[in-house]
């Protein structure tokens, strides 16, 4: 029996015929083609198949450096000279598809980090790392509670988008600051003081799906929405072609979708692109992403507060 507030999706049998949806690739295909598509493919097959120059925002969430077990498949952990021959052998491949004005985020682990970057700095201009809190999990008796994530955000040239005002954070105001008696950068409500900060590569607003989420699925390393919007939003535009790889249960697609992107996303476990097609599926009538309302992100737990 499910507690009475677990919201986690799951699978009926009539959502199993959805499986008719997915694409297997086996000659080269047209954008048109592949547009708001899940492959539901090896990923080192269906790259090769892909076109070229298509892609305006790559998202890459892949298997970080440590033993994971994804539904029938699992991962295991390497030396770092062989992690990093992995991550080089995908890499190599998605640099084909990219406009020259397209931004590239990969996320990673401190496991995996140092591999990520010196094998991004071979193909792309590195612009910065974000680092973003994780706050799940029971912690560690022998050791620092792992608590924290990175992205690291690259460009293929030094033209290219950002949209900084699009993901600006509304933060309380804790020691407001006056100016001739008025106040100075910040907003004065009756529900609070807020001001609205320029996003920084410290992110601490970001909530991991957990079983009352609606988002929650039951993969093991489902990033939030709200993640992949503030990435999104950032580095494109409506109707940019936004490419996810290790595509998961289909966060990144259908946060495009939610936001007028369009999307291609990769996947080769077929259950998790089925919860990715009804996840795509519940979006047309569920836009909302938690955390980020009326154009606005909020930070962690806000607007509970704020809403009482």
């Amino acid at each position: 029996m499910r507690a009475k507030r677990n919201r986690t999706l799951t699978l009926s049998e009539d959502d199993k015929k959805y499986k008719e949806r997915l694409l297997k690739l086996n000659k080269p295909v047209s954008v048109d083609y592949i547009t708001n598509k899940i492959i539901n493919q090896d990923v080192f097959k269906a790259l090769q198949l892909l076109p070229s120059n298509f892609v305006d925002l790559l998202f890459v969430d892949p298997p970080y450096n440590l033993t994971k077990v994804f539904n029938t498949r699992s991962f295991r952990e390497m030396p770092v000279d062989k992690y990093m021959d992995w991550l080089d052998s995908w890499i190599s491949q998605t640099v084909r598809l990219l406009k020259p004005t397209a931004s590239i985020y990969i996320c990673g682990d401190w496991r995996s980090s140092s591999a990520i970057h010196l094998v991004c700095e071979k193909y792309f201009k590195i612009k910065n790392r974000i680092t973003f809190e994780r706050e799940k999990g029971r912690g560690a008796k022998a050791n620092w509670k792992n608590n924290s994530e990175d992205i690291w955000f690259c460009t293929m040239s030094d033209d290219y988008v950002f949209n900084v005002e699009s993901v600006k954070l509304k933060k309380k105001v804790i020691a407001p600051y006056r100016k001739k008696g008025k106040p100075k950068d910040w907003v004065e409500s009756q529900k609070g003081n807020f001001r609205l900060t320029h996003p920084s590569n410290i992110w601490t607003d970001i909530t991991i799906p957990f079983w009352s989420m609606p988002e929650n699925t039951p993969h093991p390393t489902q990033k939030p929405e709200k993640l992949l919007a503030k990435i999104i939003l950032a580095s494109s535009n409506e109707k940019n072609i936004v490419f996810d790889p290790f595509a998961g249960a289909g966060t990144t697609g259908v946060v495009a979708k939610k936001l007028n992107r369009k999307f291609v996303m990769i996947e080769i476990d077929e259950e998790y692109c089925l919860y990715a097609v009804k996840r795509l599926r519940l979006a047309d009538d569920e836009t909302a992403i938690q955390g980020y309302v009326d154009g606005v992100f909020w930070e962690r737990n806000m607007l509970k507060s704020i809403r009482r």
